[in-house]
């Protein structure tokens, strides 16, 4: 499955990041513009652009912990 621009919500951090792996949008700076659209359209513009261009392999996913106590079945 293609890697999509999903909603995050972690204790640390709650905005666009991607399914696959741990790349999350960070802003760099306001957007400024004429009007709330003019604004939107150049955050979603450089979000999109961001996410396009990077790399999964260069953004890993943490490794999950090892649980104790249960053994297979």
């Amino acid at each position: 499955m293609p890697r999509q621009l999903v909603w995050i919500v972690r204790q640390s951090f709650e905005g666009f990041g991607c399914s696959e792996c741990n790349w999350a949008f960070k802003p760099s700076g306001a957007f400024g513009g004429e009007s709330l659209d003019e604004m939107k359209e150049k955050y979603e513009g450089q979000r999109d652009k961001e996410f396009a261009a990077h790399v999964c392999g260069q953004h890993p996913r943490p490794m999950s912990p090892k649980t104790e106590g249960r053994r297979g079945h």
